[in-house]
């Protein structure tokens, strides 16, 4: 194998890891810069150790369970951990931690790794049994006497085959020991308020028989490095515009912490900015973007239907124009033409006129003759008389 001499190696080992996981488990978007690795690093030389159990101390959101899992995976340990709920009772716990027991000492026994949180540990009597774990790497009372005898006699060929003598002492001793090989327990607890401090002086196991490991607020790079890798997956015109924004949320994260001490002097009361409230910052960035990015595409919609719209009007108006040229061309025609018709009526009207008033004339001068006639008829008719 090769030996990692630099972070940068360091990097590309933890990353391929990292790529391998998503392919097999539920996928985690980490962002390994060179704390987050250190973690990594540490986590994993306490679980290779027998009787390798870690606390991990760190506000909510450092990171402890993302980078156990990843430590866990590398070291080809398998997770367990409890799904708590409303009935969930000190009788399920003993029933995981004997279904524990067994995984990890039935033959073959592979390692893994018991994965417990503050926020799990819905009253302190689940520690009396953790404590026990640690303090002494086994439960008493767990088992019924016959369910241990029936595990250690399971376990007769392998411890032979190990070196040891074929009574029950030494079978019970193989069983605490491949116990303590494979067995390790990580506990991940937050430092805030005084929960820590009094299960800590309640079950001294948890201290003493651990390695603590602790996870501090991320520096400064590391928030720039996050911020641009989970920027990484919104289109922006230049990743120097990518760059100063990554900065920027990092500044704002700092600058927050200024104001908790401030907050913490005015008020007396604390409060905590956590990786978790980092990492909503950058989602919320990226959700916010994504919705004026859609209100403003909705307007340039808007927009480009009005401007194709007045497009289409005006091109319909062009249209309307060339044809009513079209048109007034041909009125114009008509017009000429009914001019020319008016005027012939015209002409043939002052015609008739001329000869109805000729008429009229000659009608006269008949009226007049036919008038001399009937006079003189009338004359010849009194003179024959």
């Amino acid at each position: 194998s090769t030996w990692v001499t630099d972070m940068a190696s360091l990097k590309k080992v933890l990353d391929e890891k990292l790529a391998e996981y998503n392919e097999v488990k539920a996928v985690m978007n980490l962002v390994l810069f060179d704390q987050a690795m250190e973690h990594v690093c540490r986590i994993a030389r306490i679980l290779d150790q027998p009787g390798g159990n870690a606390l991990l101390v760190g506000v909510g959101g450092s990171g402890k369970q993302s980078l156990s899992r990843l430590a866990a995976f590398i070291l080809g340990y398998d997770i367990d951990t409890i799904v708590v709920s409303q009935n969930f009772s000190i009788a399920d716990l003993r029933g995981v931690l004997q279904e524990l027991f067994k995984k990890c000492t039935k033959t073959p026994g592979n390692p893994r790794v018991f994965m417990l949180t503050d926020s799990q540990i819905q009253e302190d009597t689940y520690l009396v049994y953790i404590n026990d774990m640690l303090s002494s790497g086994f439960i008493p009372d767990l088992f019924p006497k016959e369910d241990l005898e029936a595990l250690t006699q399971g376990l007769r060929n392998e411890a032979k085959a190990n070196g040891y003598l074929d009574n029950a002492d030494s079978l019970m001793q193989y069983f605490l020991d491949k116990l303590k090989r494979n067995l390790h327990i990580l506990l991940c607890f937050s430092p805030v308020g005084d929960t820590l401090r009094v299960r800590a002086r309640k079950f001294p196991g948890v201290v003493n028989s651990t390695m603590i490991n602790w996870f501090h607020g991320w520096p400064k790079d590391a928030l720039i490095n996050v911020a641009y890798r989970f920027l990484q997956e919104v289109e922006l015109p230049t990743d120097d515009i990518r760059n100063n924004i990554a900065l920027n949320m990092a500044e704002i994260h700092m600058s927050i912490d200024e104001a908790n001490k401030n907050y913490l002097i005015l008020e007396r009361r604390y409060n905590y900015t956590t990786p978790k409230s980092y990492l909503e910052l950058i989602a919320f960035y990226k959700k916010l973007l994504k919705q004026k990015r859609a209100e403003i595409q909705k307007q340039i919609r808007r927009l480009e239907n009005g401007l194709q719209t007045l497009a289409d009007t005006q091109s319909k108006v062009q249209g309307l124009q060339e044809e009513l040229k079209v048109m007034m061309v041909q009125v114009e025609a008509k017009r000429q033409e009914t001019d020319i018709l008016i005027k012939k009526v015209r002409e043939e009207n002052a015609v008739a006129e001329g000869k109805k008033q000729i008429a009229s004339v000659e009608e006269a001068k008949k009226n007049e003759l036919a008038e001399e006639a009937k006079k003189k008829k009338k004359k010849k008719y009194s003179a024959l008389i």
